[in-house]
């Protein structure tokens, strides 16, 4: 029997494997250390990667980049069945609709786009709320760009850059309360019944389906219902401030 000696189709070393997750060999080598990946092949000394490590990998990063934890990573690859690239293609279905991407601009075109003069200390306060980010050259990164092109427009209107600043840590606390309902009913419904069948890997297409489909109807939901909630504080407002105007009228003659 013929034993290969060198890397088979598709196959890669632990430098090609880093290169091709964005990651170091050292990073790695740390996540093979936590289970994080299977064994490479080994052929006397030189271990080969295939599609399953760079699947895997490649969740680790993402998961990372979005902020979760090396904990939540390593919970997602324990209950993935054995190849970790449905797992993948799962969770890019969950987060794909909501990434945006960042911008980078100068702090003179921000305030421009807002039609205000440049304040070093407005730049400061975003920066401070995570609206921005200060790179090394001393432009502004922009995660969320459709956020701050919103304020960006209020400003341009007349309001004041304090005022609209001051909105933003109650609409995130509203949004993250919403989107925290959505989630818990995926969790406590269709992901619950499907951990209960044992995520049988013949089954998982059919959950990225129902996912794909869930999303977008979450979002029409939350649409609709703010459209209801604003005609109501619409009218609201509106009927005090011409019944108060009425009634300065009727003051004054």
């Amino acid at each position: 029997m013929t034993i290969s000696q060198g890397p088979r189709e598709g196959e890669l070393t632990i430098d090609q494997l880093a290169a091709r997750t964005g990651m170091t060999v050292r990073n790695v080598r740390a996540y093979s250390t936590r289970g994080l990946i299977p064994p490479p092949r080994l052929v006397g000394r030189t271990g080969y990667y295939g599609a399953e490590h760079v699947a895997r990998l490649t969740l680790v990063r993402e998961m990372l980049d979005q902020g979760y934890t090396l904990t939540a990573a390593e919970r997602m690859l324990a209950s993935a069945p054995s190849s970790g690239s449905q797992a993948l293609g799962l969770y890019q279905s969950l987060m794909s609709p909501w990434d945006s991407e960042p911008e980078v601009l100068e702090p003179e075109t921000l305030a421009a786009q807002a039609r205000v003069p440049h304040d070093p200390a407005v730049v400061d306060r975003l920066v401070e709320m995570g609206l921005a980010e200060r790179l090394e050259d001393g432009r502004l990164r922009i995660p969320n760009v459709g956020l701050l092109r919103a304020g960006l427009e209020v400003i341009g209107l007349g309001i004041p850059v304090e005022d609209v600043l001051a909105l933003v840590p109650g609409l995130r606390q509203q949004a993250g309360a919403v989107a925290e309902s959505f989630v818990e009913l995926f969790r406590s419904t269709l992901w619950a019944d499907f951990m209960a069948t044992g995520m049988p890997d013949k089954e998982w297409p059919r959950m990225q389906e129902k996912v794909e489909a869930i999303i977008p109807l979450a979002g029409q939901a939350l649409v609709a219902a703010f459209q209801e909630a604003m005609r109501g504080a619409i009218e609201r407002a509106m009927g005090e401030e011409l019944g108060a105007a009425a009634a300065g009228h009727a003051t004054g003659a």
